[in-house]
């Protein structure tokens, strides 16, 4: 015969599965709902309007050969807008709730395959492999990643949100109308080659100074020197004007290679330059400030430079 205290105690555990059960569910049900201008370990979260990240990943011309990644990702839009275009995506968020939040969101818009989420510290993070940064940040955070933006690899797109790290101009700016009321300025960088230093070759000697994709500097030809007009550096193509001719070459490392025109008859002729390096200079400087052909090639020297 069973006993009465057995059956109470199967009574009870029964009422409190049956009492629980429903509480359970609700908790599995419940999704993390972050807050506007809640705080994180470096900055508070505010997100990026929709319209905004589409401009940004419009002005960063995004295809499924890009690599983007998002540094404080926070709920994941940047990432998850840039894999449904078919590109590589990568989150860093520090907030763990954030980063599962992300992940479903990523999961129902069908794109966990291409959109990764890591909880992590965005200035530890290791990034050298992305073609785009889509970014939110202070320029107080930006100052603090500003080396490793500029090892990027030169074209690389670096789209932000409003605020970009003092002293760098942008190569195109936006303003996002419509609805957005906030936070609706896109500022497109590309990441330029170095090119401060100085060069020689076909007949040619530059002593080029440099300040993010702003380059001057002056040409000696034939033994006269005269100054740059016109420098333009997007990437790894620097332009410039000298002496009735225009330059248009292409930077890999310390060469440049390309084609100069004659302005008066339109004649075309290749030209090539190599940077020359100072045995004693340990690297070559980045252009994270001002840097020069002095600076760069230690105690070289190009006569009759223009200073």
């Amino acid at each position: 015969m069973t006993s009465p205290h057995r059956i109470t105690a199967g009574i009870a555990v029964a009422l409190a599965a049956i009492l629980t059960a429903p509480l359970a569910a609700r908790q599995a049900q419940q999704t993390y709902e972050p807050r506007v201008g809640m705080a994180g370990k470096d900055v508070v979260w505010v997100p990026t309007p929709l319209e905004v990240v589409e401009k940004m990943l419009d002005m960063a011309k995004v295809t499924p050969k890009d690599f983007v990644v998002d540094l404080g990702s926070g709920d994941g839009r940047n990432v998850i807008a840039a894999a449904r275009r078919g590109a590589r995506a990568l989150g860093v968020e520090y907030n763990a709730d954030m980063v599962e939040l992300s992940r479903k969101l990523a999961k129902e818009a069908g794109v966990a395959d291409k959109a990764t989420f890591v909880r992590g510290d965005m200035y530890e993070a290791e990034f050298s492999e992305a073609t785009v940064l889509a970014l939110f940040l202070l320029p107080s955070n930006l100052e603090r990643l500003k080396d490793k933006i500029l090892a990027l690899k030169p074209g690389t797109r670096v789209v932000l949100n409003t605020f970009t790290v003092d002293g760098w101009e942008p190569d195109e700016t936006e303003r996002v109308g419509g609805d957005c009321a906030s936070w609706c300025q896109v500022l497109l960088h590309v990441v330029p080659a170095r090119v401060a230093g100085t060069w020689r070759g076909s007949g040619l000697e530059l002593a080029l100074d440099q300040e993010f994709q702003k380059v001057s500097g002056a040409m000696v030809s034939t033994g006269a020197s005269v100054k740059i007009d016109g420098a333009v550096l997007r990437g790894d193509e620097l332009t410039f004007a000298a002496a009735g001719a225009t330059y248009a070459g292409r930077v890999e490392g310390d060469r440049i290679t390309g084609t100069m025109t004659l302005v008066a008859s339109g004649e075309r002729r290749e030209w090539r330059v190599t940077r020359q390096r100072d045995p004693r200079v340990a690297s070559a400087q980045r252009p994270t400030s001002r840097t020069s052909a002095r600076s760069a090639t230690a105690s070289m020297s190009l006569a009759g430079a223009v200073k």
